[in-house]
């Protein structure tokens, strides 16, 4: 699969708010004492299994999640709690499959030039009402983030944790180039989306970044107790 127009839109939230949200089995990790919620818009490409083409018409959607970050013993990763995406086949096969909070939205992602408008409005009765609604554009040029700086701290992250329906833990492992990150500006109303989840969002302004694409790849759900590596 291909990302596109990425924000990576990131507030401190206190831990316990976020612990109820998370597993027992998965310690919520911090960077400099400080837990992060995640809001990522962006707009998916060329989703399709490994060896087979993508279809025209159901690989391409605009997708948003809401995440922090997690450990389980060595093995840090993203902890998912909701994820809205404008194609109905991604959201059942993803629930299914990957054991994903996945919610079908009415989602638009209009680029303007560097702007990208962004609009996503969960229609889908199995989780609360959901909105997102923001404007961003990059500010800069492409900058590799520093090792053990916050940005390597909130965006190298290689896997998911998922739970099955019988509570199950597993991990999925993805695999990517080194985010071309870049500073962005923007404005979003995001508060339903964190308030979906009981979160209420800081007054203060997310910490922001833009990457403009990066292709990935991704194994298939695996128990956290399985140490074998990824192929």
């Amino acid at each position: 699969m291909r990302w596109r127009g990425l924000l990576f839109a990131h507030w401190p939230i206190d831990l316990d708010v976020l612990r109820p949200l998370v597993p027992a089995g998965l310690e919520i990790d911090t960077f400099d004492g400080r837990a992060y919620l995640g809001i990522v818009p962006f707009g998916m490409e060329d989703v399709a299994p490994r060896g087979l083409p993508a279809v025209p018409g159901l690989s391409t959607f605009p997708e948003v999640n809401v995440r922090t970050y997690v450990r389980h013993a060595d093995l840090a990763g993203i902890w998912f709690l909701s994820l809205d995406a404008a194609s109905r086949l991604t959201v059942e096969g993803a629930r299914v499959a990957f054991h994903l909070p996945y919610f079908l939205a009415s989602m638009t992602m209009d680029r303007q030039g560097a702007d990208v408008v962004y609009r996503s409005e969960r229609v889908d009765r199995r989780g609360p009402p959901a909105i997102l609604d923001a404007w961003y554009r990059p500010t800069g040029p492409v900058v590799a983030a520093a090792p053990g700086s916050l940005e390597a701290w909130l965006t190298a992250r290689f896997r998911l944790f998922a739970v099955d329906g019988q509570g199950r833990l597993s991990r999925t492992e993805i695999r990517h180039a080194t985010w071309p990150l870049q500073p962005a500006e923007g404005e979003l109303e995001a508060d339903s989306l964190a308030a979906a989840h009981g979160i209420g969002l800081p007054e203060s302004a997310p910490h922001l970044l833009f990457a403009e694409r990066l292709d990935v790849r991704a194994w298939w759900p695996r128990p956290v107790a399985d140490a074998g590596q990824v192929p």
